[in-house]
């Protein structure tokens, strides 16, 4: 919540800022009154006191645009005093505008200030909901490290479709990335579900092939009921690193296959039987589940992300081409890594995505710990407890 509390400061600190900015009113009003007064009587220059308040409602609030105003009528009284008196109709006309004017500037200020009010309450409670759906990796876990960008397609909602999580286990670390079809609020319900069903389940260390059947299960059943948009899914790929054996266990279900930085060469990670998306298809069971292996040493980077990134076009309609970038850079940090993708990416996209983008990085940091109890080598169903624990 620090980085809320830093960007939620900087932003109440910029009208202190603007407020400096007072001078150019004041000073437009002070200038504008000498040089009328200094002028022949048959120089109008009163109405160019309107810009003083206009400017104002530009870098302030309701209540500071009040006062300017009152200024600026003030000023233009001043004026016709001086020039003629103030019951010739040329002086009362301009009263009168100026009067109106500054009093609508006024109510329209106000009403912004409480669209503004509204749309910084909505960005707070998007970024704390964010938080709680996709929380923070940490930047080690395990003998891994982590890093992750997420970026969504709406800016102002701040979350979408896409999701990520890692849960630590006693036998090694589980990873699930996803992706939901469809946008809005659809989409981040069903994000929301499969991100509870992956860290109430995977803590329990099941088998991997269960595991996915739970998550398929808990879709399925969410998910029966189509949307505006059709049929109602979710891409994933889930994940086993055992802290005891250089390798990574995966179970694609639909999602674009992960990358494999190792020894100066990327690798996709494609399995040979994927498995259906989640929530497609009634309930499964494990056995409907083939978990497949792939070496991951010390020092490789894994690389998990959503089509968001591989779809990303630029201005010529070229898909964004993920795998020759990040090989071309030989990036091996995992917090430089995401983020050289993630500046990449919208340089390559103009600026802005189009579609929810989750980027996570993992790299096997430390030695292979061997783990107590664990025979060395033991596939995932022989070295693991039931799924309830026992």
């Amino acid at each position: 919540m620090a980085l809320q509390r830093r960007r939620f400061g900087s932003g109440r600190r910029r009208p202190l800022g603007r407020r400096s900015l007072i001078a150019v009113p004041l000073g437009l009003i002070a200038l504008v009154t000498v040089v009328d007064l200094l002028t022949p009587p048959n120089i109008h220059l009163g109405p160019l006191l309107v810009a003083a308040p206009a400017i104002t409602a530009a870098i302030g609030g309701a209540a500071l645009t009040a006062v300017i105003g009152a200024l600026a009528v003030t000023a233009q009284v001043v004026i016709g005093v001086f020039h003629g008196g103030l019951t010739t109709p040329n002086h009362q006309a301009q009263i009168a505008a100026l009067l109106l004017i500054s009093i609508l500037l006024v109510i329209f200020r106000h009403a912004q200030e409480g669209h503004e009010r509204q749309l910084s309450q909505a960005r707070l409670v998007a970024e704390v909901t964010q938080r709680v759906f996709l929380r923070p990796i940490p930047a080690s876990i395990g003998p891994l490290s982590c890093a992750s960008v997420y970026l969504a397609a709406e800016s102002e909602t701040r979350m979408g479709g896409d999701l990520y999580a890692v849960a630590r286990t006693r036998h090694g670390t589980r990873v699930m990335i996803g992706d939901v079809r469809g946008k809005g609020l659809s989409a981040i319900g069903d994000a929301a579900l499969l991100l509870g069903a992956f860290r109430a389940a995977a803590h329990r260390n099941p088998p991997l092939p269960r595991l996915v059947a739970h998550l398929q299960n808990a879709s399925y059943w969410e998910m029966t009921e189509p949307d505006a948009s059709g049929e109602r899914f979710v891409t994933a790929a889930v994940l086993d690193i055992p802290d005891d054996r250089p390798l990574i266990q995966l179970i694609n279900c639909g999602h674009p296959p992960p990358l494999l930085l190792s020894g100066g060469e990327v690798t996709a990670l494609a399995v040979a039987d994927p498995a259906l998306p989640l929530g497609m298809t009634g309930a499964l069971t494990e056995d409907d589940y083939t978990t497949e292996s792939f070496p991951y040493a010390v020092g490789d980077v894994l690389l998990l992300y959503t089509d968001g990134v591989i779809e990303t076009r630029d201005a010529d309609g070229r898909f964004y081409p993920l795998a020759e970038r990040i090989a071309s850079w030989q990036e091996t940090d995992p917090q430089r890594l995401v983020h050289r993708v993630h500046r990449d990416l919208l340089a390559h996209a103009g600026g802005s995505v189009s579609d929810d983008v989750a980027i996570l990085a993992i790299e096997r940091r430390d030695p292979l710990v061997p783990v107590p109890g664990t025979a060395h080598g033991a596939g995932e169903d022989g070295g693991s407890p039931p799924a309830d624990g026992r």
